[in-house]
């Protein structure tokens, strides 16, 4: 489509709005309507709602370096006063149509990669400490220059790596796929079910989850992950009612006696900024905040332009109106998740739907944060969905991230094989940062031995020299004596 086209797709500019708060969101000029900004505010609320239960449920279900695990109620709370405060930030901020809240993948790696090397204050410490490297790289203008760094098609293949990771642990905590003991003649790590097969009500629940999940995103229906979550939630209270269940893991779906309590903010300002450097080594900790900003950094960018792309918002020159505004509020989305202890928040691909609705401004963000806010007193119903219910859900994730394989070019070895290796290594060695250091560090050998090192940015440079050390770190230790 070409630039003309594009621009007169675009809404036509309209009079001034009559009152302030439509001069204030553009909402007229910007061929909007208050009607189409609340639909759009509720579309997107209802599309992305499913983070109340799955944020919960994903970090709820790690435990810490010291085995302690995070409260649901309170992961709640925190969940949605962050998804809250910092979506009506963004949209009287930023004036987009951009609704922010935990971001999956991103709270993987807080759960599975972090936690279980110091504890959750410290976790989250780092999550803040990403977060403020990313508001210091916005303001100096250094976010663009690391964005030309890292080569599209690693960005793609990490995206993709962490979607089979995310999904590998869905099918885990449903108890679809289990470990198997490691005892002598075991030929493979892990196996169906418990046992070699699939048994059980809540394995019933899991399958039954995923087929209808599938189905609601083949057909293209809006709310689809949320409403699998709530259907299958359900039909697994109405099963435990009525069936001899032993378990159904760290959640037992029932009734609770009070559909509506005061929110739990026991998690709110629980974080220590500097505590993880006395819990693992400094290499360690620079390249899991690496690994935080490199996931949120990117997820962001492609995000913002989507979005503001798909409402017809770029400039003449495709650029997106208050940019510098948007990535800072971005940027301080992370440091209130960390803050809050409910996992850096960014920017949300969701808020297409509300696109779609017609939301073209920043009021559809009051709409979307204030139903995140009611959300705060309904801890008890999101705190019933067991982890077959909302684990399908993971696994619609994980494809959705897998969709971006396509755009890697497989013929090209030089790009496929750290494409590959990035997304390999992620699920099978349980990391996320595993298999980002795998990528960099074959990306930067296959471009040094094709006699293309000039092609290499000096960021991608130190970054593989860090992975190189991070991989290396046994070795390095028994070289100078240091236990």
């Amino acid at each position: 489509m070409s630039e003309a086209q594009k621009a007169a797709d675009r809404p036509a500019p309209a009079p001034p709005g009559a009152n302030s708060v439509d001069r204030f969101f553009k909402i007229s000029a910007r061929g909007s309507t208050f009607a189409r900004e609340t639909r759009g505010g509720l579309a997107t609320f209802f599309t992305m709602a499913y983070i109340l239960v799955l944020n919960p449920i994903i970090l709820g279900n790690a435990k810490d370096k010291y085995g302690h695990t995070l409260d649901g109620a309170e992961l709640v709370t925190a969940t949605a006063l962050v998804a809250a405060v910092m979506t009506v930030i963004m949209g009287v901020g930023g004036n987009l149509p951009l609704a922010l809240a935990a971001g999956l993948g991103l709270n993987a790696v807080v759960a599975f990669q972090i936690a279980p090397l110091m504890s959750w204050p410290d976790a989250m410490g780092l999550v803040v400490l990403e977060g403020l490297l990313i508001c210091v790289l916005v303001v100096t203008g250094l976010r663009e220059a690391v964005m030309h760094a890292i080569p599209q098609p690693l960005k793609q293949a990490i995206s993709v790596g962490i979607g089979l990771f995310i999904a590998f642990i869905g099918f885990v905590d449903a108890g679809f796929v289990t470990r198997i003991p490691d005892i002598a003649n075991t030929t493979v790590p892990v196996q169906l079910g418990a046992g070699g097969a699939l048994s059980g009500w809540p394995i019933l629940v899991f399958c039954a989850g995923v087929l209808l999940t599938v189905a609601l995103l083949a057909r293209r229906v809006k709310g689809a992950i949320l409403i699998s979550i709530l259907t299958m939630t359900v039909v697994a209270i109405v099963i435990n009612s009525v069936a001899d269940i032993k378990s159904w893991g760290l959640t037992t779906p029932k009734v609770p006696d009070d559909l509506v309590a005061a929110p739990e903010f026991g998690l709110i300002g629980d974080f220590s900024l500097f505590g993880s450097f006395g819990e693992t080594t400094v290499i360690t900790v620079v390249l899991l905040i690496f690994t935080l900003l490199l996931s949120d950094f990117f997820d962001t960018m492609g995000t913002v332009v989507g979005i503001t792309a798909e409402a017809g918002l770029l400039d003449e020159e495709g650029k997106v109106p208050n940019l510098g505004r948007v990535l800072l509020i971005d940027g301080a989305a992370a440091v209130a998740g960390g803050a809050a202890s409910s996992s850096s928040a960014t920017s949300y691909i969701e808020s297409a739907a509300g696109v779609g609705e017609g939301a073209r401004t920043g009021f559809s963000n009051l709409v979307t944060g204030g139903l995140f806010a009611v959300a705060l007193f309904l801890t008890p119903l999101l705190t019933i969905v067991p982890m077959q219910a909302a684990a399908p859900a993971l696994v619609a994730v994980g494809f959705l991230m897998m969709t971006q394989v396509k755009h890697i070019d497989w013929d090209r070895y030089e790009i496929a094989i750290p494409a590959f290796l990035t997304i390999a290594v992620m699920p099978f060695t349980y990391s996320i940062t595993n298999g980002i250091g795998a990528g960099f560090l074959a990306f930067v050998l296959i471009k040094a031995v094709l006699g293309k090192a000039k092609e290499i940015h000096w960021l991608l440079w130190a970054t593989s020299g860090l992975f190189l050390v991070y991989f290396a770190i046994n070795p390095i230790q028994q070289l100078f004596g240091v236990k």
